[in-house]
């Protein structure tokens, strides 16, 4: 349980941390980035037809969301992966 790692158990929580440093790879960041960014990018399409009720603007809007969306989630995931806190 978490809380166990955090409060109880501060040893085990060490460990655990110095084999986690390791695991998350920059592909998983990459993987990451593009399936949270689909379902991201689905939700600002729909959002922006229901506002403009015109699908190429909703489409344009979607599109620059997408890629613009997935380079800051790729290093904002980088930036969180170096920071031990909370792990």
């Amino acid at each position: 349980m978490i809380t166990d790692q955090l409060i109880l158990d501060k040893k085990t929580a060490k460990s655990k941390y110095t084999a986690d440093i390791k695991s998350e790879k920059p592909i998983r960041s990459i993987a990451k980035a593009i399936s949270w960014r689909i379902i991201g990018t689905l939700d600002t399409l729909l959002v922006s037809y229901l506002l403009t009720g015109k699908v190429v603007l909703a489409a344009s809007i979607a599109s620059v969301d997408f890629i613009t969306k997935m380079f800051l989630y790729f290093f904002h995931e980088r930036i969180w992966n170096k920071i031990g806190w909370g792990r």
